[in-house]
């Protein structure tokens, strides 16, 4: 069992990695005998997890309800997320309970959110179920449902009580999830380690058989550097912005196609390589890193280029309202070598739509 702790303060929280965490009703700090919670998860989660999760649960002496709600990325919405406070009031939860996110990083955004509103907030619980939210959406407290008009525009600030990550879960991911966490794993080397970078270029193909050491080092990895970066800058007003790599564009690429058509992973990962264009145009990231990128993302299984629906005029609109945009000026994190990278507030934005272009299929 490995164990990280997000330091903040009276806020800090553990993140608790390890094999068979299901079995273990004791790391569901700080739920102790006598509490009440409710598991929200999903039509696809629910009958995987959430009877050993409830039966776990009730000998410990915790009483649990449970919703559940659709699957896919369109549900994330204030419609659904209604649903979670009619049943909280349905079965008349107070303050004093606690939400658990049983599900991807979907689940993990809504539930967070609805904790943050529920009665002015209320305790939550992250149990990730997939790559992506066990490495990247689980951690750092940024909850949030979408608008029609832009991806997580709708949320807050809100930190979890613990973070528990199961590894067994990853036995019932499909491929194409798994491939779309790996986008998020391939993000922290390119920003800020470049170690990594090399370790995953050599190890690629273990995380894809899921072999247990290779994945349970990957995942710990990616929340070190996530709980370091969450602790020095926690509402994102400097370096945790670097975490947005690729996000901007492939924000753009969800919101214009229809949340759902592209995975998450898919959309970062096309945008991490309009980003490596961007950067190669103000020659500021040679070559030889930009094809080393590349073809880390082919062999995840990842795309490298933008929808063939989209033309670059269509990008735009979206990428200025994405809310890194200061004073109506575009802000994008470009790489400046592997394990470096920076945020610009200064692209004139026919370049940003020549690099778009430079990835078009």
């Amino acid at each position: 069992m490995e164990r990280i702790t997000v330091t903040l303060g009276k806020r800090s929280y553990p993140i608790t990695i390890a094999a068979g965490l299901f079995n273990n009703p004791a790391i569901f700090w700080p739920l102790t005998r006598g509490d009440n919670a409710m598991i929200v998860t999903n039509y696809s989660i629910a009958p995987l997890y959430l009877h050993a999760l409830h039966e776990h649960l009730t000998q410990a002496g915790i009483t649990t309800d449970q919703v559940i709600l659709p699957d896919g990325e369109q549900y994330k919405s204030l419609t659904v997320l209604n649903r979670v406070f009619t049943a909280l009031l349905k079965k008349s939860h107070g303050r004093n309970t606690t939400l658990i996110a049983l599900g991807g990083g979907v689940i993990g955004d809504l539930t967070g959110f609805a904790a943050a509103s529920y009665q002015r907030g209320v305790r939550f619980i992250q149990v990730p179920t997939t790559l992506l939210s066990q490495v990247d959406s689980s951690v750092g407290g940024k909850t949030a449902v979408n608008h029609q008009l832009g991806k997580n525009m709708i949320g807050a600030f809100y930190q979890p009580s613990s973070v528990i990550i199961d590894l067994d879960c990853l036995k019932t991911l499909p491929r194409r999830e798994l491939a779309s966490g790996l986008a998020e794993v391939i993000k922290y080397g390119i920003i800020l380690d470049a170690t990594f970078f090399a370790w995953l270029e050599s190890n690629l193909d273990a995380l894809l058989a899921l072999e247990p050491q290779a994945l349970a080092y990957c995942i710990r990895r990616c929340c070190e550097i996530k709980a370091n970066i969450v602790a020095a800058d926690e509402r994102e007003q400097g370096l945790r912005t670097l975490l947005n790599l690729g996000h901007t564009y492939g924000h753009a690429i969800e919101t214009h196609l229809g949340y759902g058509i592209w995975l998450h992973g898919e959309a970062v990962a096309a945008g991490m390589m309009m980003a490596v264009q961007t950067a190669r145009r103000l020659g500021q990231f040679n070559d030889a890193y930009a094809e080393q990128i590349r073809q880390l993302l082919r062999r995840a299984d990842l795309p490298v280029s933008g929808p063939v629906e989209m033309a670059p005029e269509d990008y735009m609109p979206h990428m200025m309202r994405d809310k890194k945009v200061m004073s109506y000026k575009l802000r994008l994190v470009l790489p400046l070598a592997l394990g470096k990278a920076e945020v610009r507030d200064d692209i004139a934005n026919d370049i940003v739509k020549a690099s778009i272009k430079d990835c078009q299929p």
